[in-house]
């Protein structure tokens, strides 16, 4: 059976959803997300969830499976995501996985198997932490106290995978290398033909980056927030999604929302600095650049094109 998959990474606000719903109407097949965000019901906005509208019949896997405070973990993801994409390949169909979380979609190509306790946050939460007061680099020398090696090939910015090489050193007592060679594949379960989408200009990525902060204001985002906080549901990984953990000043604090927003528009430009150096550092990427709405239509065909020297029709 065919194992490829067609991934469509790049930053925050880049355009992923509308490519990604356009080659799957192109391709007659089905979409498994890659956001570890979208997975929790009831946070629509915040997350920039495709809306129905937006996702245009094409069955998207992987969004809304479960509340917000559940505990979710990422050897969570790749079992239900390896699933859906055994399905649509029985189908004669390849599986387009689009998504801003590197973690998760590297993961699912892997099909990685993780050890320790994944239910069991209290590591994850307790860096997460000194992430916020600290910074990343406060986590990254923790990392390098205990496995030298793990953290020199990590970026400080690559603060999931940080955290998850100090998780599993906490609960196995091995390093993340020590581990991989036990547990880890020998070669991915998938052949992943990814696809890289940003504008050429950074500055024109972080326009869209605030306008979209505005947009999602518009939309009701603070009600949404406002939602969830009332029924207790901005918990555990939940609560640190950009996006809502910033209107709690507002909500909670009685910070003036200006400042609240302005706030969420700089987290969001330095996440989406944080995915693209994540993502630069993989050599198999296709960057595709564009700097206008409209160019969807040559971004679609530069797409095409490129998946069709790949064998994709």
């Amino acid at each position: 059976m065919d194992n490829r998959l067609i991934c469509i990474c790049g930053p925050t606000a880049s355009g992923k959803t509308a490519l990604s719903v356009a080659l799957a109407q192109q391709l007659n097949t089905e979409i498994i997300s890659a956001d570890s965000m979208q997975i929790y019901r009831g946070m629509d906005i915040g997350t920039a969830k495709p809306s129905p509208a937006e996702r245009k019949g094409i069955p998207h896997h992987l969004i809304d499976i479960c509340d917000p405070g559940t505990s979710f973990s990422v050897a969570r993801y790749v079992e239900l995501a390896d699933q859906a994409a055994q399905r649509i390949l029985s189908q004669g169909k390849i599986p387009v996985v689009v998504g801003g979380t590197g973690l998760y979609m590297d993961s699912l190509i892997e099909c990685s198997t993780f050890s320790g306790d994944e239910t069991d946050l209290t590591v994850r939460e307790k860096y997460q932490r000194m992430a916020e007061e600290q910074g990343n680099k406060a986590v990254h020398a923790c990392l390098a106290k205990v496995d030298p090696e793990g953290a020199q090939s990590l970026h400080p910015n690559n603060l999931k995978r940080v955290i998850r090489a100090l998780e599993v050193y906490e609960q196995t007592g091995m390093t993340i290398a020590d581990f991989n060679r036990r547990h880890k594949r020998p070669e991915p379960k998938y052949q992943a033909i990814k696809l890289g989408l940003c504008p050429s200009d950074r500055e024109i990525l972080y326009d869209r980056i605030n306008s979209r902060v505005d947009q999602m204001i518009t939309d009701g985002l603070l009600d949404e927030t406002r939602r969830l906080l009332a029924l207790g549901l901005l918990s555990g990984t939940a609560a640190q999604a950009i996006g809502y953990k910033e209107l709690l000043g507002y909500l909670q604090e009685g910070e003036p929302l200006e400042a609240c927003i302005e706030l969420l528009k700089r987290r969001s430009r330095n996440y989406a600095k944080r995915q693209l150096t994540w993502l630069k550092r993989d050599d198999n990427i296709h960057w595709i650049y564009y700097n206008r709405g409209e160019d969807l239509f040559h971004v679609l065909q530069e797409s095409t094109e490129y998946l069709q020297k790949h064998g994709v029709q």
